[in-house]
C-alpha cells in the first residue's frame, strides 16, 4: 500500500471523544478497580505487547488490516502532544487488529519518521510487535496517557456500543522515539477480560 501524499490526506484517525482521561501520573499509578478491573489495567497500563496479548486470550493469530498509510509532513495530526517526540516529516498509519477468524479486537493509529519507516515496518500487514520481533530490535513502550470516551466510528467498525478505552505510548529504540501508537480495544475483550470495571 502506498503512501498518499499530504496534500490529499482525506482520511482522519478515529480519536476517542473522551469522558475521562489520566496522563502518565494516572498510568504508574494504576486506577482504582471500581473504575477499571485488573485484568484490563493489565491490557491498558501494562507495557507488554497489545498483538501477544490478544493472541494469547483469543487462542488465534493476531493480523492487521492497514486502511491508512498517509504522509502528513510537518503537521500534528490532532495526534497526543508526544507526536512531536517523533522527527518529522511523519507518515500515519492506521490499522484494526483482528483474529484470524475476524473478530476486531482493536483499532490503532501510528506515527512515524517518514524517512525510517521502511527500515521498522519492513511488512506493513503484520503487526508492529511481529515487525520489530524479527528485527531483534530492543524496545520500550512509555504508556504517556489512557482514555475513556465515544467514537461513532468506532461503535460501528467494532459492532459493539462504547464508550470504550484507549490509550497512547511512545516506542523507544536505542533512547531515541520511534513511534507513537494510539490504540482503543473493543469491549468484545470483555469476553476473555470479564466486565471493565468491578462493582
Amino acid at each position: 500500500m502506498k503512501p498518499t501524499n499530504s496534500a490529499s490526506v482525506s482520511t482522519t484517525w478515529h480519536a476517542l471523544d473522551p469522558l475521562w482521561e489520566g496522563g502518565e501520573e494516572t498510568v504508574q499509578q494504576g486506577l482504582p478497580h471500581s473504575q477499571l478491573a485488573p485484568a484490563w489495567q493489565i491490557l491498558l497500563l501494562g507495557d507488554g505487547s497489545p498483538t501477544r496479548h490478544l493472541q494469547l486470550l483469543t487462542t488465534e493469530p493476531t493480523e492487521v488490516d492497514v486502511i491508512d498509510m498517509s504522509l502528513i509532513g510537518m503537521a500534528d495530526d490532532g495526534a497526543p502532544k508526544h507526536i512531536q517526540a517523533v522527527p518529522a516529516p511523519r507518515l500515519r498509519r492506521q490499522v484494526w487488529l483482528r483474529t484470524a477468524s475476524g473478530q476486531r479486537l482493536a483499532y490503532a493509529a501510528s506515527w512515524w519518521d517518514a524517512n525510517h519507516v521502511d527500515e521498522y515496518l519492513q511488512n506493513r500487514n503484520i503487526p508492529i510487535w511481529a515487525s520489530l520481533s524479527r528485527l531483534r530490535s530492543e524496545l520500550y513502550r512509555d504508556i504517556q496517557g489512557i482514555y475513556y470516551g465515544h467514537s461513532e466510528a468506532l461503535e460501528l467498525a467494532f459492532g459493539e456500543k462504547g464508550p470504550f478505552w484507549g490509550r497512547h505510548y511512545l516506542f523507544w529504540h536505542h533512547g531515541q522515539p520511534l513511534t507513537l501508537i494510539y490504540e482503543v480495544f473493543s469491549p468484545y475483550l470483555k469476553k476473555y477480560l470479564g466486565e471493565t470495571h468491578l462493582t
